[in-house]
């Protein structure tokens, strides 16, 4: 009995712990003057950090999206691919279509949508805002004509959304036109990272097939710096099965930032950079990531291991110095900041600050770390100097 009693407690527990991430809110708008659900999805570890931040991202048709987009959330962050997220889902089942209506004659929203637009821009982002962590990253997530409306922020003059995910776009007939008006070379101008994720398919109708290809065509025509248009094409059975495979696509691209350096990255930015070029490069990827997703993660050794061939083939080795207090100040937990150092002042022949160096770095690992001893051969090989 008394076992059966602590495993009823150990699943209650367990349970109550799931459901605390995920919250049921009826928010009451003013602007719709009505009442409506918002499904909010809560990072585990949420209350356990209160400096730590979190990317905000808006699903609309939470019925069907808000559960694959979360799912994929969480499994890009437990792989180390995204950071985890606020995931804020809005129900549209008997709502949607005055939600995303618009004038077929002219592209634009009709006032039933405008106020849901207003709704999304200032209720929902402002109550999320105000009472979550959330960071400066925003991402709006549509499918079929949701992904239509929500292109319509793009007109925004300040752009604070950061990435717009289309599936499966239903795009009016005038988006070409509205593009234009809205001033995309504005994103420039700003100092942020956007992306637009656009999905085609061939269990798209042709007419549907052939719209989506010419609004990729154009935008793969326009070059912003730090806009990314991510065109996509997905060879699939059905549209169904395209939403359970857009959403990672484009989520790997949308926080392809965030993720360690692939051999892609290094190919194509960083391996013919010079070695204070290389440092500046890496020490700006995890700036990026503080700032865009509110969390400092360090610095990766992946990652400084990346770029330390450039560091010590190049220039005789002459930026080792400046790579280890780069370590220091954005991973000083880490010892390799220490063992750049060391090897520096090694190659100088200055044993008596390698030495210091290799100690002080030796001194911040775990004996357990089978990289321990390895580590203390520096200080043996120093030390008989």
């Amino acid at each position: 009995m008394i076992k059966k009693s602590l495993l009823l407690i150990f699943l209650f527990f367990n349970f109550l712990s799931f459901s605390q991430n995920y919250i049921t809110k009826n928010f009451e708008s003013e602007i719709l003057n009505t009442t409506r659900e918002l499904k909010i999805f809560i990072p585990e570890g949420y209350a356990l950090d209160s400096l730590k931040n979190y990317p905000l991202t808006i699903v609309l048709d939470a019925e069907y999206l808000f559960d694959i987009y979360v799912g994929n959330s969480k499994l890009f962050a437990e792989k180390d691919k995204a950071p985890q997220q606020i995931v804020v889902g809005i129900p549209m089942k008997t709502t949607r279509p005055k939600d995303i209506s618009f004038n077929f004659n002219s592209g634009r929203l009709t006032a039933s949508a405008n106020d849901f637009y207003r709704f999304l821009r200032d209720e929902v982002l402002f109550y999320m805002e105000s009472n979550y962590r959330t960071s400066p990253f925003i991402s709006f997530v549509g499918q079929g004509f949701s992904a239509n409306f929500i292109t319509h922020f793009l007109k925004e003059d300040s752009a604070f959304i950061n990435s717009f995910i289309c599936i499966n776009p239903s795009f009016s007939d005038f988006l070409g036109k509205e593009l234009q008006s809205y001033n995309l070379p504005k994103f420039a101008n700003e100092d942020n990272t956007f992306y637009w994720y656009i999905n085609n398919s061939n269990s798209f109708s042709t007419e549907k097939n052939t719209k989506i290809a010419q609004i990729q065509d154009a935008l793969s025509r326009i070059e912003i710096k730090n806009f990314n248009f991510v065109l996509d094409n997905i060879i699939s059975d059905s549209s169904i099965s395209t939403i359970s495979e857009a959403i990672p696509r484009a989520m790997t691209k949308i926080f392809e930032v965030y993720s360690a350096i692939s051999k892609e990255e290094y190919d194509k930015n960083i391996k013919d950079l010079s070695p204070i070029d290389a440092i500046a490069y890496l020490e700006n990827k995890y700036l990026e990531i503080e700032f865009l997703f509110g969390t400092n993660i360090g610095i990766r050794e992946k990652d400084i291991y990346a770029i330390e061939n450039i560091i010590m083939e190049k220039e005789n080795g002459d930026r080792l110095r400046d790579f280890g207090k780069m370590i220091l100040k954005r991973f000083p937990s880490s010892p390799l900041g220490e063992y750049y150092l060391g090897k520096y002042y090694e190659t100088g022949k200055d044993f008596k600050r390698a030495l210091k160096f290799y100690k002080i770095g030796y001194g911040k690992m775990d004996p357990a770390d089978p990289n321990a001893d390895k580590y203390y051969e520096n200080i043996l090989r120093i030390g008989g100097q």
